[in-house]
């Protein structure tokens, strides 16, 4: 896998929450157990405790999205980094599952499943996969839905940084709007022109 991909989990981290709908799926160990997708052993760490630890690096997690998306690039790298150094990697080369036409393994970095707790290794390779994503695109390319009352988190891999919806169900919902609001104003402007008539001379 690479180092770069493990930023989805942040994005999966965050979106546990919706605070502007009050919505909250992180609150079980299942829910826990069901962020880690390829990591039986950090899954199997899971514990009720996991629950309220994960929930505030979800919280530091979102205010390093929301400050990218605002254009605050140095606050969401200084937020980015305290997690960093809260929860470091253990990287490790391996070939596993790869291998060239000869045969022969494909080395790659991997983060190594070794953390003594299942907040602890999310944590760390959720985060050093956003850094990844963050130094090799850009903080522009984090961002938050714009979409009321959505307010998701998205990693924009648009080819011209022009994504501003977490899916195109919001995008569609963003541009329902925006065309109704628009009419509206066409017809309110239209009303009021016609109840102001123009005066002809004698």
């Amino acid at each position: 896998m690479e180092l770069a991909s493990y930023a989805d989990l942040a994005v999966r981290l965050v979106n546990t929450e919706e605070p502007e709908r009050g919505t909250d799926t992180l609150a079980s160990v299942d829910a826990v157990r069901a962020l880690f997708s390829d990591s039986a052993r950090a899954a199997a760490l899971s514990e009720e405790s996991d629950v309220p630890r994960l929930r505030a690096v979800r919280t530091r997690l979102r205010g390093v999205f929301e400050a990218a998306a605002e254009g605050d690039e140095i606050r969401a790298v200084d937020l980015l980094n305290s997690l960093l150094i809260e929860y470091p990697v253990s990287p490790q080369v391996s070939g596993h599952d790869y291998l060239d036409d000869a045969g022969r393994p494909r080395w790659h970095l991997h983060l190594a499943d070794n953390s003594p707790t299942a907040t602890a290794h999310f944590s760390a390779v959720a985060c050093m996969g956003l850094a990844v994503h963050l130094t090799e695109l850009g903080a522009d390319r984090l961002g938050i839905c714009q979409a009321a009352p959505c307010r998701n988190a998205y990693l924009d891999t648009s080819t011209n940084r022009s994504r501003r919806y977490c899916s195109d169900r919001c995008a569609t919902r963003a541009n329902v709007a925006a065309y109704r609001a628009r009419k509206r104003q066409e017809a309110e402007a239209a009303l009021s022109a016609g109840s102001h008539p123009g005066t002809t001379g004698d």
